[in-house]
């Protein structure tokens, strides 16, 4: 059972972006249309992702085997500050799914959800990962232990992964 929820040592970058990409559009028709319906599946899709990467999550599941796919070979890095990118992500996401349903408070749901659509589209327009930024600081600084994410620190692991990647795409 523990293996079922387990998040990937490394993650495709373009599927990263892929599923930001997928989280914009949600945010904004929340932020454009109200229909706050749309928070529970927002806030269930993080809490998927960190629990087991893409393996649940039908937006990870898209990004990762029919968007990603189509911007070529995968870009492999580190999956720690993404699965934390992920869990603000989770945070920011039931903080509005309370805010809106717990607490009638459309204002506080629409902030949140505010915050989530700025980060996911610097994450899928511009490739800038706001939680890895932050993960890398609490790394710096020892809040987050070095053992954590040894890839952060040593790239070694994400050279062997880009060079398989390239022998298997030349097979």
């Amino acid at each position: 059972m523990a293996g079922i929820f387990t998040f990937p040592k490394l993650v495709n970058e373009k599927a990263a972006r892929s599923a930001a990409g997928g989280v914009v559009v949600l945010c904004a028709t929340y932020l454009v249309s109200g229909f706050r319906w749309l928070l529970p599946a927002l806030a269930i899709g993080f809490l998927l992702r960190v629990a087991a990467g893409p393996r649940f999550s039908p937006l990870g599941r898209l990004a990762v085997h029919v968007i990603a796919p189509r911007f070529g070979a995968a870009k492999l890095v580190p999956g720690p500050p993404k699965r934390f990118a992920q869990g603000i992500g989770a945070t920011l996401s039931v903080g509005a799914v309370l805010a809106s349903f717990g607490f009638h408070s459309t204002g506080a749901a629409w902030v949140l959800i505010a915050m989530i659509l700025v980060a996911a589209s610097l994450e899928a327009l511009a490739g800038i990962c706001l939680g890895c930024i932050i993960f890398a600081q609490l790394m710096k600084r020892g809040v987050i232990p070095t053992d954590v994410c040894e890839s952060c620190n040593d790239i070694t692991d994400r050279l062997i992964a880009a060079r398989n990647a390239k022998v298997a795409a030349s097979s």
